[in-house]
């Protein structure tokens, strides 16, 4: 078991310096409480060569509020409309004895992006400097993407399911129907169910109406209350898992499509139809139990931050995992309206930049806000930009360790500081402790390429300097984390020392923690 640790004054200190190394700086005078202080020098600019990256979200997405004195004139009166609806409803036991609503047939898809009798996409050609993937691979990956770009997408006009007009406000209800184990109409919980179906029906609320019954009626075709206890294995587990929160508290789900190259599982999970149906019901039964942990109160996390990684995502000829993809993400867009607060795709390989350029017109600005794309070497970067560094886990260049490996020093709680180290400079961190203490510290430089050292200079006069960690190069395949610790037994400071000779911007990531000496 750890120790615990208690708080003990201390003094941080970063200092950032072209290489070779500046002058050294003056030692901060020691201070009653902990503070942190960084030290940067003046900015140089840096002019890179041109080159193409994965676009990224231009647009600033803000989670809409469900609270009911946030909502505009328009959108209260549309949730009234829509709990009359729902109201009169369920006095007539509508919801459990009604079929599907109908729905109006679908546009074609613009002339843009008409598909040909060989299946293939008409889009406007590429540059022909650009080496071009197969054919098919495009089309693949497009008709991926847009499906799931569809999932936050306004769809067309539905057939409401009735057109009587709204109950009494007050009267009693013949029916109770609960979704995601919210009781409608029961308390303020209900409100923001509504909220997701009016959003996805752009506030008409015959519209989210009707799909809402239309998914009442999935669920109980589905069977989703026998579904959540189900025992599916856990073979996918580390294809699609939950991992700790972003920096605004949602729950951060990752999606790691490249475990399917490992032949065996992917037979096993796609082989034929029943496999096929099997891995369809662990998906929705994955996704239940998710949103059954959300806080459906209004001002409540009530979504989920996606993770996509394409890193080895298998390629066009792996159909069944297509169809099935397809197959999950049209129940996603019928049934789950607006659970995505954002959608994060890493590891982008460079034909993503065409993907998106194709399905852009598609999209609304609110659905191209949610998206986010970045290539391998901006990965940990582009998900620090959401996710504190110690909710990242370890294989994405964070410090968070899967539940199973043991940490016993720190955990997702201990928060941890982020730095940008620039080119061809040093930085230098001071940690100056100022009682007797034991103090351990971890920390990783994403992709290293660096050269790390640690050590010990004490207060007094004339002391010597204790050497922890000589000078040592880190390149990518040592340890992603290095952990340490020392035991201070006279007065100083601890100096980490990170040496950055590449003309890569890199990200460093620390925390440390003071424990009391044992007797």
């Amino acid at each position: 078991m750890a120790e615990t640790a208690v708080e003990v004054p201390a003094t941080v200190t970063e200092k950032e310096a072209p290489l070779p190394p500046a002058a050294a700086e003056p030692e901060l005078e020691p201070q009653p409480v902990v503070t942190v202080e960084v030290v940067e020098p003046e900015k140089t600019k840096l002019v890179e060569p041109t080159k193409k990256l994965a676009p990224e979200s231009l647009v600033s997405f803000k989670e809409e509020s469900n609270r009911l004195s946030d909502l505009s004139d328009f959108q209260r009166d549309a949730l009234d409309e829509l709990r009359a609806l729902v109201r009169d409803a369920l006095n007539k036991r509508e919801f459990t004895h009604a079929a599907k609503a109908e729905e109006q047939p679908k546009e074609p898809p613009p002339a843009a992006a008409q598909e040909g009798p060989a299946g293939t996409t008409e889009t406007t050609p590429a540059d022909p400097a650009v080496p071009q993937p197969e054919t098919e691979t495009l089309v693949t990956e497009l008709e991926i993407v847009k499906e799931l770009a569809s999932v936050y997408e306004t769809k067309s006009e539905e057939k409401p399911a009735v057109e009587s007009a709204a109950a009494a406000e007050g009267s009693s209800l013949a029916d109770e129907v609960s979704i995601w184990g919210v009781p409608l109409l029961k308390d303020d919980r209900s409100d923001v169910i509504l909220l997701k179906f009016l959003r996805a029906r752009d506030f008409k609320a015959r519209d989210a109406f009707a799909m809402l019954k239309n998914t009442i009626c999935w669920r109980r075709e589905f069977k989703i209350d026998d579904l959540l206890g189900e025992e599916l294995g856990d073979d996918l587990d580390k294809v699609v898992f939950m991992h700790g929160l972003d920096k605004d508290g949602h729950p951060v789900c990752y999606n790691v499509y490249g475990e399917f190259q490992n032949k065996d599982l992917y037979q096993k999970t796609f082989g034929d139809e029943e496999r096929r149906t099997r891995f369809l019901r662990w998906r929705i039964q994955f996704l239940e139990r998710t949103i059954r942990k959300l806080d459906f109160t209004p001002g409540g996390i009530s979504t989920v931050f996606q993770v996509s990684d394409l890193k080895n995502s298998p390629g066009p000829g792996k159909r069944e995992l297509r169809l099935a993809t397809k197959q999950a993400l049209q129940i996603l867009q019928d049934n789950y309206p607006e659970f995505v607060a954002k959608q994060v795709f890493i590891n982008v390989p460079w034909w993503y930049l065409a993907f998106y350029t194709m399905i852009s017109p598609f999209l609304t600005q609110r659905t191209k806000s949610k998206f986010v794309f970045a290539g391998p070497a901006r990965t940990a970067e582009t998900l620090f930009k959401y996710i504190p560094p110690e909710q990242v886990p370890i294989q994405y260049g964070g410090l968070s360790v899967d539940l199973c490996d043991c940490n016993p020093d720190f955990g997702m709680d201990d928060p941890a500081t982020e730095i940008t180290v620039k080119p061809l400079t040093k930085q230098t961190v001071e940690i100056q402790v100022l009682e007797k203490c034991v103090i351990v510290w971890e920390l990783r430089v994403v992709d290293w390429e660096v050269s790390y050292s640690a050590e010990f200079v004490p207060n007094a006069e004339g002391a010597y300097i204790m050497v922890i960690q000589k000078p040592k190069k880190m390149s990518p395949t040592n340890e992603p984390v290095v952990s340490n610790s020392f035991k201070v037994t006279e007065l100083g400071k601890i100096v980490l020392v990170i040496d950055n000779p590449t003309s890569k911007r890199k990200k460093f990531v620390y925390r440390f923690k003071v424990k009391p000496l044992s007797d």
